[in-house]
Order: structure tokens, then C-alpha cells, then sequence
């Protein structure tokens, strides 16, 4: 079990990123959520075997297809896997209203 934290950047809000990365965590078997940052950039958690996971930041580096990703910064968690259950979508600070 891993855990990766990501962050990805560019035109990554307004087209369904968070979702898209819902569903496709789902089919790889990988928990962990997604959010929106205040800066417009996208922050995800993936936990599950290392293959999935890995399988999950090679998808952050496109996403979905309207997305523009610029960049995207990987952190390797070492902090014990949480042992998540499923994948949410967290609300972020452009959601409210």
C-alpha cells in the first residue's frame, strides 16, 4: 500500500477534473479524494497498490480532456497509509456559494 499526494496546475478547474479523477480512481481500485485549491489548481490523495497508484499520476498529467495540465508536482506520503475506503470528491474554496 502507497500513498501519493499530487498537485496539478494549469486549466484543471471548470472541466471536470474532480470527477473524471473519481471515476478513474474508482477503476483503478485507488482511494484517497480530490479538491480544488483557492489558486486554481487541483490537490489529490491516492492510496491503494503501487502499480494503481502509479497508474492514477500518469492519468493526473493529462485528465480529462478539456484540461490544459501544466505541471504536476508529486509528493510521496510518508506518513502510514490511512487505509481510505472508496474516493470523494472534497468540496474546495470556489465550490461555496
Amino acid at each position: 500500500m502507497v500513498r501519493k499526494r499530487v498537485i496539478v496546475s494549469r486549466t484543471v478547474q471548470g472541466v471536470f477534473f474532480r470527477d473524471t479523477c473519481r471515476r478513474e480512481a474508482l477503476a483503478q481500485g485507488v482511494s484517497g479524494w480530490v479538491r480544488n485549491l483557492p489558486d486554481g489548481d487541483v490537490e489529490a490523495l491516492f492510496e491503494g497498490g503501487e502499480g494503481a497508484v502509479a497508474a492514477m499520476v500518469r492519468w493526473a498529467r493529462t485528465g480529462p480532456p478539456a484540461a490544459e495540465v501544466r505541471a504536476v508536482e508529486v509528493h510521496e506520503e510518508t506518513a502510514a497509509p490511512e487505509e481510505l475506503h472508496g474516493f470523494e470528491v472534497r468540496p474546495g474554496p470556489r465550490d461555496a456559494g
